[in-house]
């Protein structure tokens, strides 16, 4: 899976995890709100500028938010790997 896939996951579970709709984080980013949805199901892949708006908008830096993005990628193709060699 892409790297913008689990980007939109990290949005999503910080923006739930802080009882954000998709309205008030897109309005703290200055995003539109359909595309901060495409954002979160990986559909878009957002720009280094729409990454910090994100991370701004949840307080956070912008290299704590691909940080935790790459993490899940990471995590999850360790399982798959762990996965593969079980069968």
């Amino acid at each position: 899976m892409s790297i913008s896939i689990y980007f939109g996951r990290v949005v999503k579970q910080l923006r739930d995890s802080r009882r954000l709709s998709q309205e008030a984080l897109a309005e703290r980013a200055d995003l539109n709100r359909t595309y901060l949805g495409e954002v979160e199901r990986g559909v878009a892949v957002p720009s280094l500028a729409t990454v910090a708006k994100i991370a701004a908008a949840f307080g956070v830096s912008t290299s704590e938010l691909l940080a935790r993005s790459e993490s899940l990628l990471q995590g999850e193709s360790q399982h798959a790997e762990l996965e593969t060699l079980a069968l």
